[in-house]
């Protein structure tokens, strides 16, 4: 007989296996109602979260974002790049039992983060990642014993990193970079012993970097790039022997570089850029064979470099410009097989270039501009087959470019300029497909270049050299933005090939031989600002198509053989500023409109017979032809009479004049009492009974605010620099007869101290009305102060007026009329020296004048 065994569950193995089915059931619960907390305190535009809600299985392991352990708990939540906005209101979320890792970066999400993240958090949380959003505050407080990563970068976070930062005992990777943290950085980081990766770049932090750093022997990186951290690098950060990067770049640090940063064998990139750093460069830098990339460039570094750089057989990128280093580049660059970039410009190097120079390297950058460099082009600077930016502008290099470089055919960017390059160019240099900047001006360059094949050209200058022959024919480089010439020898007609650029920009064919005629199709490049083809032998007529320029700013025909009348609508080109047509043969009158109104006579002189009805010109007035009329008779009468009048007033004005010249010219001489000898002179004898010197001298108590007997008030002003006031006096009543300039009334001096009286206008200072200023007002701003410019440059004769005019000098009166305060022709009421600070720029030269107004605030 069988015996069948029943097995029976004792009674509390059941109630325990109920309990835990209810406890899962209730976790199981609580995560899916935290987690739609979440959720709804979001906004999510791109529904990424729609799986998130209440259904029939409740399983959250299945929603967006949510990773689950092998027990079904939320491990992970990683809702990077959803495009969420909105406050994260409460921590709820972060309470997940289990939960490991957070990522909410790449998000728009903001507001503070809840002050108790760090101590209601799961304590099993070893990765939380909020970067990259718009958080705002200060960086929350607390502890989580676990966290490996917390990434705070690219936010809004302000306020200081608080010292006990240093409790997170297991961290590896903090990251606070991008944020708006103050204050120095804590010296309790040194105690975050196991941290690899330190990053609080892009912050305003002030102090030093603090030597506790050393005591961090796990740190592979530090960046503390782009603060305001002053003091010297300490040289404790030499003992970090894992570092891998180190990044301090855009500081204020100073003095010299510590030599122990040479004992950081595994470095293999070390950035100092951008800080005041000086003395020469530690020799054991230039053992670390591991190093790939050494930027130490705009600091104030001295010396030589040595020859051990030839032991940097990793080094990809050198940048030691914009310092103060000397001597010859060594021979040991070239033996560096992996040199890519190497960039040594403004700095003081002599010498030659190293011979072998690429042959051995894979050069790519190649920028050694501005140097006292001398000799020859090395013809292996091309070997690598990658050289695409060849920049050595401003030595002394002289003899033939290289074959080798009409070969190159990676080349992108090329500038010699300003050097002592003699012979042609090389055979194939101007057929290289990839070029888009070539700059060869100021060299000695000759030959004929007739041929020209560069699709990818768009910045072209040969300018200050010997070429000579026709133009060339630059049809394939559709993308010309600027072509400069000038100042060769070509000759020749302009090519119909030259007028279909569509980018052109800025075109100089000046003090050339060019001959024939000037094609009308010019007009077809609609983007042309400059236009400069002075100083040639064009003939025949402006074309009257240059009136559909649409943006031409500045147009110089000067010194041709040009004939004919100027084209009437040249003038209602707006945007045309600076006009030249001087010494051709030009005749009849000047258009009365746009760059015209306010031309002066130096770009006018030297043609047949131009009139202009503008007398600033210089020019004879144009004759007005009137028809006869049958009561001809009446009106010589009329005339006649009329002029017998004007003699009879002209006369009375004659006497006027100079009885008021006589006042003038009188120079009243006073001493006081403490022997003080001054002398007052006035351009207006209506005021010499108002104004004595003690009246003078006792404005400058009251805010030098002068005040005549009819209530008319005056502005007393300080002439800073006054050895050439007594040859301009006779100047001042001309150069304040205009109604854009303050009228000066009277000048005062002693043998220390000049002053200047001139009118006070009612308004307000151009500075403080220029940002609300419509383009409307704004135009007529500006031509005010052309045509003020334009008419102190044509009374100033032989001295030139130049001045850096400050909008704090500009009163814009009640009628919206600009008026300049000038001191003396140069000085524009302030010192010559003197440069306003990026609103206004007014420049005047006896050759150019160059008028902006801009609001750059």
């Amino acid at each position: 007989m069988s015996t069948s065994h029943h097995h029976h569950h004792p009674p509390y193995l059941i109630t325990t296996l109920f309990f835990l089915f209810l406890n899962f059931s209730c976790l199981h619960a609580n995560e899916l109602e935290l987690l739609l907390s979440f959720k709804s305190s979001i906004q999510d535009p791109l529904k990424h979260l729609s799986s998130w809600s209440y259904s029939s299985t409740n399983d959250v392991c299945l929603w967006s974002g949510v990773v689950c352990n092998n027990i079904s708990r939320v491990v992970s939540l990683d809702l990077s790049g959803k495009n969420m906005s909105g406050q994260i209101l409460t921590a709820a979320t972060f309470r997940l039992p289990f939960l490991q890792t957070i990522n909410l970066s790449n998000n728009n999400l903001s507001g503070p983060i809840p002050h108790d993240i760090f101590t209601t958090s799961s304590p099993s949380l070893r990765y939380l990642n909020l970067s990259n959003n718009n958080f705002s505050g200060s960086i929350p407080r607390g502890f989580l014993p676990n966290l490996y990563t917390l990434d705070l970068s690219n936010n809004m976070f302000t306020g200081e990193i608080y010292n006990d930062i240093g409790v997170f005992s297991n961290l590896r990777v903090l990251d606070l970079g991008g944020n708006v943290l103050t204050g120095h950085v804590p010296g309790y980081l040194g105690n975050l012993s196991r941290l690899e990766f330190l990053t609080l770049a892009s912050n305003q932090l002030t102090g030093g970097v603090p030597v506790e750093l050393g005591k961090m022997k796990n740190l592979k990186w530090i960046y503390l790039g782009y603060n305001n951290l002053s003091g010297e690098i300490p040289y404790q950060i030499g003992g970090l022997s894992s570092l891998n990067h180190l990044d301090l770049v855009y500081n204020n640090l100073s003095g010299p570089i510590p030599p122990s940063l040479g004992d950081l064998k595994k470095l293999e990139y070390m950035f100092l850029y951008q800080n005041k750093l000086s003395g020469q460069i530690p020799p054991s830098i230039f053992s670390l064979q591991n190093l790939i990339s050494l930027d130490f460039s705009d600091n104030s570094l001295s010396g030589e470099i040595p020859e051990l750089v030839a032991q940097m057989q990793s080094l990809e990128i050198l940048h030691l410009f914009s310092n103060n280093l000397t001597g010859k580049i060594p021979e040991g660059v070239t033996s560096l097989p992996r040199l890519k970039v190497l960039q040594l410009w403004s700095n003081r190097f002599s010498g030659g270039i190293p011979a072998n120079l690429g042959k051995h390297n894979n050069l790519t950058v190649l920028d050694l501009s501005t140097n006292n460099l001398t000799g020859k082009l090395p013809d292996t600077l091309c070997d690598s087959g990658h050289l695409t930016k060849l920049i050595l502008f401003s030595n002394s290099l002289d003899s033939q470019i290289p074959p080798s470089l009409g070969m190159c055919q990676s080349l992108e960017r090329v500038r010699l300029q300003n050097n002592g390059f003699s012979g042609k160019l090389p055979r194939g240099f101007t057929k290289l497909q990839l070029v888009n900047f070539l700059d060869l001006s100021n060299n000695n360059l000759q030959g004929n270049i007739n041929t020209w094949d560069m699709p990818q050209l768009e910045m072209l200058d040969l300018s200050v050299n010997k070429f000579f022959g026709e133009l060339p024919d630059f049809s394939r480089s559709k993308r010309l933005k600027k072509l400069d010439l000038s100042r060769n020898k070509i000759s020749g007609v302009v090519p119909q090939g030259l007028m279909t650029f569509p980018e052109i920009m800025d075109l100089d064919l000046s003090e050339n031989e060019i001959t024939g005629v000037i094609p009308r199709e010019l007009s077809s490049c609609k983007n042309l600002v400059n236009l400069d083809l002075s100083h040639n032998n064009f003939t025949g007529e402006i074309p009257s198509s240059f009136a559909e320029f649409q943006v031409l700013s500045d147009l110089d025909l000067s010194c041709n053989q040009l004939s004919g009348e100027i084209p009437k609508n040249l003038g209602n080109i707006e945007s045309l500023v600076q006009v030249n047509i001087s010494h051709n043969l030009l005749h009849g009158s000047l258009p009365f409109t746009g760059a015209f109104l306010a031309i002066n006579a130096t770009a006018v002189e030297g043609n047949i017979d131009l009139c202009s009805e503008n007398s600033a010109s210089g020019l004879r007035p144009c004759k007005v032809v009137r028809k006869r009329s049958t009561k001809s008779w009446w009106l010589i009468i009329t005339s006649t009479f009329a002029a017998f009048l004007a003699v009879l007033v002209s006369g009375f004005f004659i006497v006027l004049v100079f009885q008021r010249t006589h006042n003038v010219l009188e120079v009243k001489k006073v001493e006081q009492e403490d022997g003080t000898k001054w002398e007052t002179q006035f351009f207006d004898s209506k005021f010499m009974k108002s104004f004595t010197v003690n009246t003078i001298l006792s404005s400058l108590k009251d805010q030098n605010v002068l005040v005549d007997k009819n209530g008319v008030h005056f502005v007393v002003k300080e002439v800073k620099k006054y050895d050439s006031l007594p040859e301009m006096i006779s100047d001042m009543r001309k150069l304040s007869d205009h109604k854009n300039i303050l009228k000066i009334v009277a000048t005062c001096r002693s043998e220390t101290v000049a002053y200047l009286i001139h009118e006070d206008v009612e308004g307000k200072r151009l500075s403080q009305v220029l940002s609300g200023l419509s383009w409307e007002r704004r135009r007529k701003i500006m031509k005010g102060i052309v045509e003020a410019l334009r008419f102190l440059h044509c009374r100033c004769s032989p001295a030139v007026v130049a001045g850096n005019l400050s909008p704090e000098n500009i009163v814009i009166d009640v009628t919206d009329e600009p008026r300049l305060c000038l001191g003396l022709p140069g000085l524009l009421c302030m010192d010559a020296a003197y440069m306003a600070p990026g609103i206004i720029y007014i420049s005047v030269s006896k050759q150019k004048d160059q008028i902006q107004l801009f609001n750059l605030e």
